[in-house]
């Protein structure tokens, strides 16, 4: 069976829990990130007028193509004339910058336009040529408007003649992976196979010997931008070629190391290029680093990278909760790279992992107010973590942008079964929302009413015009958190094959029918592997998809003095008003007058600061149980 994510044009997002956050992207985040472009230097550095000390900074026009994406996201729902003429100034501002040759990159262009491409290593070219790609794809796809798509195909052309195996081109890649996966969206949307051969090119090289990193600095006779580390880290740069996951072919390497946001947009792209040219190869060494990945190096909040040194991956288990780094971006990859994975083998654990980052390593990187930033989301704070309204190096706030207003393509996934060619609706995520698709001469309408994350239950109903009835696939992906999956219409119970880890209903749907989906739900005491001692005697509470978390604020005791008892059940209780909005809080009596309060994880840090813990002691002869 054929998959690809559903257009966001097709998909409208209508649930209680995440159009608030989306219409917050609109309203408060994507303001705010323009007003900090134009406060930081983002737009002075593009319009060539730069006359501040210093020079812009090498990652801006990333978050530039970022702001672009997220702004088009909202456009594919509907007409905003006020946002569609923001992203024509950035537009302006970027056919301005352009160079006769295509090259565009306000950093090199303002400081040292004789130094483009000499530093690929370190400087992010080519990663900021990937953000300006998928904000063309995405505008282009909302509106049909084609001349950013034109000016970023220019510079792209560009890279294509600078790099590749021939005589007198760049037998290289950048530092900084994203351009490999925004040439398959510029692939898929343009037809055009020069794009998809380049990416080809760009992964297959990385890991080549002699290194071309190696090789780079031989040429250019010094260190890079960077020198020979990080300000005030101890990572090599010259040395350390798994950061850059620059250390081995990708068919040779069997676990998932370096910086952790290059490797998840790496290995989203690698994905691609196993679905698009349907090499075994590369999906069988995809398939290894997901499970080393997912088994030994995430944390129970689908967070990753252990350390602040690399801001990445360190070693199987070493999982610490205080100083985790698990870089909001690094969240956003690993979703990016799961839905890929989905398509790729039809299974739905991918979105088991998914769904599992969504809810809490992404979404808590933004406060409630949806002005402020975690940069990375600890599993433990000692109360002097908190968010910052921006970051010298702000690769989050777009992130986080682009990826909640693009939500519709992650809940949907459509396609056509091979042997006959009928529609197939694949539901990754349960949330409210409603699918508009074309089948058969007929206008077909999914609708899908969700009360998740609270509770386990969900509808669908099925209109459809030009026809009195419509055969297509609808499978439902079976979430591992649940307790069991029922589907019935009216009173009457649904069958359904159950392959993949989706519920599958296949037969004639008709103008108004109706599924109820109920998948039930507890609390549950999750341990980790024995092997992460930074949870040894530990717990954490997870209930559905969410992870629960425990709060000074709420707490009388200081939190690594209060065991999560094992006799008192956790009760749940909904509707509890927190600045985030009403959530389902957990609570457990530890004697006559103490009780435990526990918030979902997303939405701590958002009151007084104190202390939070994720991992909670538990007496070491209790195992882990299920509890209402």
């Amino acid at each position: 069976m054929s998959a690809r994510p559903a257009p966001l044009t097709q998909v409208r997002i209508d649930d209680a829990f995440w159009t608030p956050r989306i219409q917050q992207v609109r309203e408060v985040m994507l303001p705010h990130m323009l007003a900090q472009f134009g406060s930081v230097g983002h737009l002075e550095a593009l319009s060539g007028t730069w006359s501040r000390k210093g020079s812009p900074h090498i990652f801006w026009d990333s978050d530039i193509g970022k702001w672009i994406e997220a702004a088009s996201n909202v456009l594919a729902t509907g007409p905003d004339a006020a946002l569609a003429a923001q992203i024509e100034e950035l537009v302006d501002l970027l056919e301005g910058a352009q160079q006769p040759d295509g090259y565009l990159n306000s950093f090199f262009t303002t400081t040292a336009p004789e130094l483009r491409f000499t530093d690929l290593r370190d400087s992010h070219e080519l990663y900021c040529a990937g953000h300006l790609i998928e904000g063309a794809v995405a505008y282009a796809q909302a509106t049909g408007r084609e001349r950013l798509l034109g000016i970023v195909i220019r510079y792209v052309d560009l890279i294509g003649r600078t790099f590749g195996p021939d005589e007198g081109q760049i037998r290289g890649y950048d530092g900084h992976q994203e351009i490999e996966l925004a040439l398959v969206k510029l692939w898929r949307h343009t037809g055009e196979h020069r794009f998809l051969d380049l990416a080809r090119f760009f992964v297959d090289e990385r890991g080549a010997e002699p290194s071309f990193f190696d090789l780079e600095v031989a040429a250019r006779g010094g260190p890079g931008h960077f020198g020979l580390g990080f300000p005030g880290t101890k990572t090599e740069l010259e040395t350390n070629h798994e950061y850059f996951q620059s250390h081995a072919p990708i068919r040779q390497q069997t676990a998932v190391v370096g910086h952790a946001v290059r490797a998840m947009y790496f290995l989203s792209a690698v994905a691609d290029l196993a679905l698009a040219d349907r090499d075994e190869s590369l999906a069988a060494a995809n398939r290894e680093l997901w499970e080393t990945v997912t088994s030994r190096r995430m944390y129970v909040t689908g967070g990753l990278g252990s350390s602040a040194e690399n801001e990445g991956f360190t070693s199987d288990f070493d999982l610490p909760n205080l100083t985790s780094y698990a870089e909001t971006c690094a969240a956003i990859g690993l979703v990016l790279w799961a839905e890929r994975n989905a398509r790729l083998d039809l299974d739905s654990g991918y979105f088991d992992i998914a769904e599992r980052a969504l809810y809490n390593a992404v979404l808590a990187g933004v406060s409630a107010d949806g002005s402020d930033f975690f940069y990375d989301n600890p599993l433990a704070s000692d109360g002097s973590r908190v968010r910052s309204s921006w970051f010298g190096v702000a690769c989050c706030p777009p992130n986080l942008a682009r990826l909640l207003t693009s939500l519709g393509g992650f809940v949907y996934s459509v396609g056509n079964a091979d042997t006959d060619g009928v529609e197939v609706i694949t539901v990754n995520l349960l949330v409210g929302s409603s699918l508009r698709f074309e089948s058969g001469g007929a206008n077909v309408e999914l609708r899908l009413r969700s009360e998740l994350p609270w509770e386990g239950l969900a509808s669908f109903e099925v209109r459809i015009e030009g026809a009195d009835a419509l055969e297509f696939e609808l499978r439902l992906r079976v979430p591992d958190w649940a307790d069991e999956l029922q589907i019935s219409a009216g009173a009457a119970p649904v069958p359904f094959e159950l392959r993949g880890g989706h519920a599958i209903i296949r037969r004639p749907f008709s103008d108004g029918d109706r599924l109820e989906v109920h998948v039930p739900f507890a609390a549950r005491l999750e341990r980790a592997d024995p092997r992460v001692e930074a949870a040894a005697g530990r717990v954490a509470i997870v209930r559905g998809p969410l992870v629960y978390a425990a709060e000074a604020t709420d707490n009388v005791h200081p939190l690594d003095d209060v065991p999560v008892p094992m006799t008192s059940p956790l009760e749940a209780h909904d509707g509890r008003v927190h600045p985030s909005g009403p959530v389902t809080i957990l609570t457990a009596d530890l004697d006559a007058d103490t009780t435990l309060t526990l918030l979902p994880y997303f939405s701590w840090g958002n009151r007084a600061p104190g202390e939070m813990r994720v991992w909670l002691p538990v007496s070491t002869s209790s195992s882990a149980r299920r509890t209402r």
